[in-house]
């Protein structure tokens, strides 16, 4: 049951995406920022938390789980050290996923020959 839920919520989420592009002409960049934004706002009163525990990897693999995870980093940290908790906390949780997008971009420069 839980392939099911994940596979109907990462697909509304990828429709969504895609009804936005088709209706309203948006370029993909201002989907990926509406996503992680929208993600980041779904962080109060733990919405997003209720929803990846419903739906398992159908709401943790999308863009807009990279703004949860950066907002509740933030937030976690912030409770604990204070302000300055803000700027470190969201990137202990993210730093993995940024560090591998930059070398993975790297090796395909490498292997590909880039235009411009």
């Amino acid at each position: 049951m839980i392939f099911l839920t994940s596979f109907l919520i990462g697909g509304l989420i990828c429709m969504i995406a895609q009804i936005l592009m088709d209706i309203f002409k948006l370029l993909p960049v201002y989907i990926t920022s509406l996503f992680v934004f929208i993600g980041s706002l779904l962080n109060i009163g733990n919405i997003y938390d209720k929803l990846i525990s419903f739906a398992g990897a159908g709401a943790s693999l999308p863009i807009s789980s990279f703004g949860h995870a950066l907002t509740h980093a933030a937030v976690e940290e912030a409770n604990k050290v204070g302000y300055i908790g803000i700027l470190t906390g969201m990137f202990q949780m993210t730093s993995v996923g940024i560090t591998m997008a930059i070398i993975f971009a790297f090796l395909m420069a490498i292997i590909f020959k880039p235009k411009g």
